[in-house]
């Protein structure tokens, strides 16, 4: 018998991230989650680490032993249970990334029973997709639903059970309405008992964060889907370790240090690393690595990290190094043992960067960040709207920004702009701005800050468009019909018909040799003043400087005398506005106005 056969694959737990709009529940979730070591009767069972909290294997077990019994399945856990990245906000969620994809394996998306999908929901999924991570449904707040009979800590699969049919009427309400919302956003989800086929369908378990109901089913779900459908992505495949930066903060006694999770093998105390740096790379040595006492508030802890050796995937830490004061959040984090490693890991960090923060001398926008993957989503969201970006950077906005989107104005003023997702815009770069006719568009919801944008391109496309038509007037052929003559001078009044392009007042009129005949100074019809009139219809029109009989003759035809345009650029924006019959008629009457001054 051999003994080269292969070792059995090793399995980390997965990652799981909770996203949603603000008071939508998530940290209540997470908190709720946190402490489900009261319910398994398994007091310091859970592992805090720096930015997650991890649930055992034996815990989630207790826990959702009654919904696997209750929907007649049964289960058998090959990871090590599940591990909640708890730093709340989708901003977080955003440096949960990697080469083709996002570190968290798995997501929860929070949305309120009572207020449905909104703007942060929207912004989630984006990312979602953006980040191809699959994810699960929550709908939170269940125990406020009138006539709800709360059972805490129950599953929700029993507890629907056992609920008046006027409450479960309305939670059927509440719940089709969201499944609405999000069916057109491209989401097909369903309550998760009732999903035939989970590749094709996202799963929706009513939970209340306040009092646990439904979360033994939530935590269910995530473990079903990750076994069936996840343990290749979840397999350790290296030693050395494999990260993400999380947060850049000053810690007291420690200075400038990092929060990371690790998602593939093992980072320790004494090892080389290599990080992104506002500069480049960073290459430090790990001076201490940090976790929280179990079950401490990470955001406010009450005791001193503790100190460990090391640190395994997955697992979220706290480094201290020299030198990590311009480390950037979202950045990978590698580990290096052979020293002759150390510059291809150079490389391909700078390469990883270099895809993200874009540095040309093309046209386009200027993008500030906070963060590394900030700064991709946003990017991404642009280019899925064909908007170009010139730079693309991390940190708040300086006046070398302003000056390098002034630029924009001699070539395409309308990307003269900076848009800047949840960083500091100062008061002196704003007015700076302001001097300058540069945009400077701030929000801290990434496709609010890109919708803003297109309203703005909208704005500008319209102004652009209203001064090409005050310089150059739309072509358009009309007919004086016979028998409708109003006022024969001062000014001329006819009916006319419209037979091509579009007719609108302050325009000069020519005959059809090319003579000019008046000035349309309005449009009436039906009695009632027009901006404008078009192929088809029949008006009545005031001609300034016009003579019926004289230029003017019943049954003839006038045009629209057009100004011949020699710019490129502005001929194809002005042909851009224009229907082919309209551009056919503009160089007839270019052709008329040339012979016209021939003679």
């Amino acid at each position: 018998m051999s003994n080269d056969a292969p070792e059995p694959p090793r399995y980390r737990q997965p990652l799981v991230a909770v996203l949603g709009h603000v008071d939508s529940g998530k940290t209540t979730l997470l908190d709720y989650i946190r402490k489900t070591r009261v319910a398994a009767k398994e007091p310091g069972s859970i592992t805090q680490h720096v930015g997650a909290s991890e649930i055992p294997a034996g815990v989630i077990r207790e826990i959702c032993q009654p919904v696997f019994d209750a929907l007649g399945t049964s289960f058998t856990i090959k990871t090590g249970g599940l591990l909640f990245i708890d730093l709340p906000g989708h901003e977080v969620f955003t440096n949960l990334r990697k080469r083709g994809g996002s570190v968290a394996d798995i997501a929860i998306l929070v949305i309120d029973a009572f207020k449905g999908v909104e703007p942060q929901t929207v912004e989630s999924i984006n990312i979602l997709r953006e980040r191809r991570t699959p994810f699960v449904i929550a709908m939170n707040k269940i125990d406020l639903i009138r006539d709800w009979k709360s059972h805490p800590g129950r599953p929700f699969i029993i507890s629907v059970n056992e609920q008046p049919p006027r409450a479960v009427s309305e939670l059927e309400n509440r719940m089709y309405s969201i499944l609405g919302q999000l069916a057109k956003l491209g989401i097909g989800a369903e309550r998760y008992d009732r999903v035939t086929d989970f590749t094709k369908t996202f799963s929706l378990v009513p939970t209340s964060a306040a009092t646990g109901e439904g979360v033994p089913d939530l935590l269910a779900v995530l473990l079903g889907l990750v076994q069936r459908y996840m343990l290749d992505r979840l397999e350790i495949t290296r030693e050395e370790g494999l990260g993400v930066v999380l947060e850049v903060k000053e810690e007291p006694g420690l200075g400038k240090v990092i929060t990371a999770i690790i998602y593939d093998g093992e980072i320790r105390v004494g090892d080389v690393v290599v990080l992104g740096g506002s500069r480049g790379p960073i290459t430090t040595r790990v001076r201490a690595l940090l976790r929280p006492r179990p079950m401490d508030e990470i955001r406010a802890p009450r005791f001193k990290f503790s100190r460990v050796g090391s640190a395994r995937a997955a697992s979220g830490v706290m480094i201290s190094a020299p030198g990590l004061e311009d480390a950037m959040p979202g950045s990978t984090l590698f580990v290096v043992r052979d020293e002759a490693e150390l510059e291809d890991v150079k490389r391909t960090l700078r390469e990883e960067m270099a895809q993200i923060l874009i540095r040309t001398d093309l046209e386009g926008v200027i993008v500030k960040a906070d963060t590394l993957g900030s700064v991709e989503a946003l990017v991404a969201q642009l280019r899925r709207f064909g908007i170009p970006v010139r730079r693309a950077d991390v940190g708040s906005v300086s006046k070398a920004d302003v000056f390098e989107a002034q630029a924009m104005r001699s070539s395409n003023p309308k990307y003269a702009a900076v848009l800047a997702f949840n960083v500091r815009v100062p008061d002196e770069v704003a007015r700076e701005a302001a001097s300058r006719g540069v945009k400077i568009i701030h929000d801290v919801i990434i496709y609010q800050l890109v919708d803003r944008f297109i309203e703005f391109l909208e704005s500008e496309k319209a102004k652009e468009v209203e001064e090409l038509l005050n310089r150059f007037p739309l072509p358009a052929k009309i007919r004086v019909i016979p028998g409708y003559v109003f006022r024969r001078s001062d000014p001329a009044i006819v009916g006319v018909e419209v037979l091509e392009g579009r007719l609108r007042p302050g325009v000069p009129l020519i005959n059809e040799r090319g003579r000019r005949v008046g000035t349309l100074i309005e449009i009436q019809d039906k009695g009632e003043r027009i901006r404008e009139a078009s192929r088809g219809d029949k008006v009545a029109i005031s001609v300034r400087g016009g003579v019926v009989g004289r230029g003017i003759k019943e049954g003839a035809n006038l045009l629209v005398e057009v100004v011949e345009i020699y710019d490129a650029k502005v001929r194809e924006l002005y042909f851009s506005l224009l229907s082919p019959g309209e551009v056919d008629l503009y160089r007839e009457t270019v052709r008329l106005l040339r012979r016209a001054g021939e003679r």
